[in-house]
């Protein structure tokens, strides 16, 4: 105090301009040392660590977030030392350092909870339960919180009293927040239905999405089309909305082929003993034919009978068509293709005609990858359409250019 006192002799200001240069220089010098020591920790801690905790405070920046609480702190403290302050000024100092400390300690907090959902990330697993929507839930309750601390401290005032006084902006606050209570409500559901997940293949016909997620925020869903592009889709959209997530498909390790072959009706006929020997030649049919001539053999002795006229039970037997033995073969070779999942479905059914006779195979691959499936289902209806003519068949087409012919007039 002597050397204060030694000072106010020369001039009046001198002692609270010194008080306030040493709190300066303190603040700046404690902040700098502060703001190493974190770092340094922190990074020697990741240096020999093997947990990405370290790695993702650094790289949110907690340290340096930290390290600026350390200045206001001194302010704060030392404005009590200022010998000849105002008690005005005194206490306007102190309610702007105290709501300096809040803004800090809160993007402090969004900070660890930014790390928090890093490390979270780092984890294999996360991608089936993402956490991204509860952490920016509660980093919205932080803001919230903060700034009503914030206007406290600036006031001096308790938050009990600010409180009190939002009861009556409840419904004006409902009406501007109405987009995100909606969004933080279709978020909550979606998490914890797992509805959608990161890295699900989804389509939003209404939206234009077809691709993967690729991000889940609080207000948006993040799709990636395939082509490239990115559509973003509100929350509340996934909620409201119908969409189709490919998922199941992509866990069940198959996927299904359903495409159809449309058969010319005009080219399906019964087929001949003749026709019936050519067709033992292929090993698929092998056993077909033969299960299938003693059950039309033993048929036809029952209803027809063994005196009946040739001519009358040409007509009144069962016989073998070309169209049902190549759908046999079609399936027996679905059935013994090495790249077809047998334990699901494996169907080759006849549909309602409509252009022409529609031969629909349905089976799934044993995988899921995009150009594999297409590489196999495109091989598979290859080897299908260049066999057909062996059995006769011709596929529908509608004619075109050439085909057309003009008749002409005598």
């Amino acid at each position: 105090m002597s050397m204060i006192t030694q000072l106010a002799e020369y001039h009046p200001a001198l002692p609270d301009i010194t008080v306030v240069l040493i709190l300066l220089l303190t603040a700046l010098l404690g902040y700098v040392i502060a703001h190493r020591l974190l770092d340094i920790g922190l990074r020697a801690v990741a240096k020999y660590s093997t947990y990405t905790w370290s790695d993702a405070l650094i790289k949110n920046g907690v340290g340096k977030r930290l390290a600026q609480l350390l200045p206001a702190f001194t302010i704060h403290m030392g404005v009590n030392f200022l010998p000849s302050i105002d008690a005005g000024l005194e206490s306007f100092v102190m309610n702007l350092t105290s709501a300096y400390m809040m803004v800090v300690a809160t993007i402090t907090i969004i900070a660890v909870l930014n790390a928090a959902n890093d490390i979270y990330e780092s984890n294999p697993e996360a991608r089936q339960r993402p956490i991204k929507g509860f952490i920016q839930l509660l980093q919205l309750a932080v803001v919230i919180l903060g700034g009503l601390l914030f206007i406290a401290a600036l006031l001096d005032q308790s938050p009990v009293l600010l409180l009190s006084g939002f009861g009556a902006m409840t419904a004006v606050l409902l009406l501007v927040f109405k987009d995100t209570l909606l969004s933080l409500v279709a978020s909550v559901q979606l998490a914890a239905q797992d509805m959608v997940r990161v890295g699900d293949w989804i389509e939003v016909p209404q939206l234009g999405a077809d691709g993967d997620v690729v991000d889940m925020e609080l207000y948006t869903v993040t799709v990636q089309n395939f082509d490239k592009t990115i559509t973003t889709i509100p929350t509340q959209r996934l909620i409201t909305d119908s969409f189709k997530n490919w998922r199941g498909m992509s866990s069940s390790g198959g996927r299904r082929i359903k495409r159809a072959l449309h058969i010319d009706a005009s080219s399906i006929h019964f087929i001949s003993e003749q026709d019936v020997n050519d067709y033992r030649r292929f090993s698929l049919l092998e056993d077909y034919l033969a299960g299938k001539n003693d059950e039309l053999k033993k048929y036809n002795q029952t209803m027809v009978g063994a005196t009946a006229d040739e001519s009358d039970a040409a007509v009144n037997m069962r016989r073998l068509t070309n169209i049902g033995t190549f759908r046999a073969y079609a399936w027996r070779y679905l059935k013994e293709h090495p790249r077809i999942r047998k334990d699901m479905t494996l169907l080759v059914r006849q549909l309602a005609p409509d252009d022409g006779i529609p031969i629909e195979l349905y089976c799934f691959t044993n995988t899921v990858k995009w150009t594999e499936y297409e590489d196999i289902q495109a091989d598979i209806f290859d080897h299908l359409l260049a066999i057909m003519p062996e059995f006769g068949l011709q596929l529908f087409q509608r004619p075109a250019g050439k085909e057309f012919s003009i008749r002409q007039l005598p």
